[in-house]
C-alpha cells in the first residue's frame, strides 16, 4: 500500500465506485457519496460498466476469479486521476489486496500499483486532499429534515479493513465533530461487528454473538444512532437491531443530512 497517496488533477475529477452493497442494497449511500464529493469541490464520474471488485472471490480463496474481476476493475478505472469508494472493505480490496493477487504478472502487478496509489475511502479523501471541514447543520426550507436532531449524539464503529488495514480512524471521527455530531465513543469501537463477509453466513451463531455485542456497547454510549464507514458492517449490524433497535447509519448519509 503506498505510503502517500496523490493530489487530483486540477479538474478535481474522480470516479465512484460504488460497490455491490451500495448499487444493490443501499443506494443512497451512493446518492450521499456523491452529492459530498461535488460539495467538496471535485467532479464525479460513474463509470457505467463496473462491477464487484472480487472480494467475495478473494476471501472465499478463489483467487483466478477474483484475479478476473480485479483486472476488469483496473482497466475501467486506470483513466482517471482518482477513485473513491464509500467502503473501507472494498477500498482495502483494491489498494492492498488488488498488487498481492497480481504479483506473478508483473504488466498487471504494475497497473495494480499505480490504481492502488490513487484509491481513497471517502473520509479520506475529503479530510486528506479537499480539507473539507464540512458546516454545521443549517436549515433548508427545499431538503428534507434531517432524521436525527441536532446536535445529534452518535457512536462510531470502526470496520476491521478500514482501521487495521487502511489506519483510517480520525478521519470519519473528525468530519462528524465537524459537521455538528456529538461523538460518544464505544468501550471497544474497532471490535469487529460479527460481519466479515462470508463468515456471517457460515458461523451465523458466532457472528450474530459478535454482532449482539457490538450493539449492546453501541446502545451503552446513549447515542442516538450507530455510524459506520462500511456497507458490511452496516448490513450485519442494522439486520441484527431490527426496526426497534438502535439505528445503524452509514457516514456518507449522516454528514450528507448534516451539511445541506
Amino acid at each position: 500500500m503506498p505510503d502517500s497517496l496523490p493530489t487530483p488533477t486540477a479538474d478535481r475529477q474522480v470516479a465512484l465506485c460504488v460497490t455491490c452493497l451500495v448499487d444493490q442494497v443501499m443506494p443512497e449511500v451512493g446518492l450521499a457519496t456523491v452529492k459530498l464529493l461535488r460539495r467538496a469541490g471535485f467532479r464525479v464520474e460513474f463509470p457505467a460498466g463496473q462491477t464487484c471488485c472480487g472480494q467475495p472471490f478473494f476471501n472465499s480463496g478463489f483467487r483466478t476469479q477474483a484475479a478476473r474481476l480485479a483486472r476488469r476493475t483496473i482497466e475501467i478505472f486506470e483513466p482517471y486521476p482518482a477513485v473513491v469508494l464509500p467502503s473501507g472493505s472494498c477500498a482495502t480490496m483494491i489498494r492492498v489486496e488488488y498488487p498481492h493477487l497480481l504479483a506473478d504478472e508483473p504488466a498487471w502487478h504494475e497497473r495494480a500499483e499505480r490504481l492502488a496509489a490513487k484509491t481513497y475511502e471517502l473520509s479520506q479523501i475529503l479530510v486528506q486532499v479537499a480539507g473539507w471541514p464540512p458546516p454545521a447543520a443549517v436549515e433548508d426550507p427545499t431538503e428534507p429534515a434531517t432524521s436525527l436532531a441536532e446536535p445529534a449524539a452518535v457512536t462510531y464503529h470502526d470496520s476491521c479493513h478500514m482501521c487495521r488495514l487502511l489506519g483510517l480512524r480520525q478521519e470519519p471521527r473528525q468530519l462528524l465533530t465537524q459537521a455538528g455530531y456529538s461523538l460518544h465513543e464505544m468501550n471497544e469501537p474497532d471490535r469487529c461487528c460479527g460481519f466479515g463477509g462470508l463468515f456471517s453466513v457460515r458461523m451465523a451463531e458466532v457472528s450474530n454473538a459478535m454482532t449482539a455485542e457490538k450493539l449492546r456497547q453501541a446502545a451503552g454510549t446513549g447515542a442516538e444512532a450507530l455510524v459506520t464507514a462500511d456497507p458490511g458492517c452496516l448490513m450485519q449490524m442494522r439486520g441484527l437491531a431490527g426496526p426497534d433497535g438502535l439505528p445503524v447509519r452509514h457516514l456518507a448519509v449522516v454528514l450528507e443530512e448534516a451539511t445541506r
